[in-house]
């Protein structure tokens, strides 16, 4: 009795020493990825899953009801943020063509916010973020500099989560997914069969070649198209949602929603802009998933 006694000791001693040591690796990971020690100690305050814990969230109350109606319980608030210095590239004066530059440097700023709200979504045990936004906002420290930040909400999968049967809901690469579909979308998403993967994008910064002087005089008082502006235009757009679409096919998604095309010009100029590609990768829970039907709701108001 003794032996097994003191044998069952050292098993909860050894399992209490693992927990430290899982503790530990998740600072050390967290360090690693540039997350401060006050977001550690905020995320260690929440202690999700345990008596008394509460949990923070940007959701509206419709959300976040909505987001509990389909078995996900939210965790807590996450964020990341890089404050970048973009590089200088400038393009040829009447060549229309990608600032490889900038384009870099548009997404691995983003990249960077992104990876570190998932390494704090990773810390409270989520299996996805929800809700999420990403924004650039310009800084007063220089005209060259700005602020990348990701939000959202950490969820984690309760039992029976999306109807039940699903055994992980992280993607392929043992990440949390990541939505910037609002608590409605994901909610019908989920009761639909669906289930998101992650967030991808594509950016493209280009600069867009100026007239010469001799076409500008000869397209007064004419309805003509500019053909160069066209192209240019068209180019940097596809170059975004192709982008976009090769991060979905890392994640063996089966198609990309709520798709939103972003144009921004920043502090470059007139010529020179951005256009930014993001929606959400989704993929199927099951292979016999069946899509409700929508029922017609007629509105008694005047």
């Amino acid at each position: 009795m003794d032996a097994d006694a003191a044998g069952t000791t050292n098993d909860k001693t050894r399992q209490e020493h693992q927990g430290i040591q899982m503790t530990d690796q998740t600072s050390a990971d967290l360090t690693l990825e540039g997350v401060p020690q006050d977001a550690m100690r905020r995320l260690a305050e929440l202690r999700p899953g345990k008596p008394g814990s509460i949990f923070t969230s940007d959701l509206s109350v419709n959300e976040f009801l909505l987001v509990r109606e389909v078995g996900f319980r939210p965790l807590g608030l996450v964020l990341g943020s890089s404050i970048y210095h973009v590089g200088l590239q400038v393009g040829r004066w009447g060549k229309n063509q990608e600032l490889d530059v900038l384009s870099q440097a548009m997404y691995h700023a983003r990249e960077l916010a992104m990876t570190r709200m998932e390494a704090e979504a990773q810390a409270l045990g989520a299996d996805g973020v929800v809700g999420v936004r990403l924004d650039v906002e310009l800084k007063e420290f220089g005209s060259d500099i700005a602020e990348f930040i990701a939000v959202g909400t950490a969820v984690h999968a309760e039992e029976g989560a999306g109807g039940g049967g699903v055994k992980d809901w992280r993607n392929n690469k043992k990440l949390p997914f990541t939505s910037d579909l609002s608590g409605q979308d994901f909610w019908t998403l989920i009761r639909a069969g669906y289930a998101p993967l992650g967030m991808v994008m594509g950016s493209c910064v280009y600069h867009i070649a100026h007239q010469r002087l001799g076409n500008k005089m000869g397209n007064i008082g004419r309805n003509v198209e500019l053909e160069q502006f066209t192209q240019a235009l068209y180019d940097a757009r596809e170059l975004a949602m192709t982008r976009m679409q090769a991060e979905a096919e890392e994640l063996h998604a089966e198609g990309i929603v709520g798709v939103q095309l972003r144009q921004h010009s920043h502090t470059w100029g007139s010529h020179t802009t951005e256009f930014f590609a993001i929606g959400t990768a989704v993929r199927p829970l099951r292979d016999d998933h069946v899509i409700e039907r929508p029922t017609m709701v007629l509105s008694l108001d005047s």
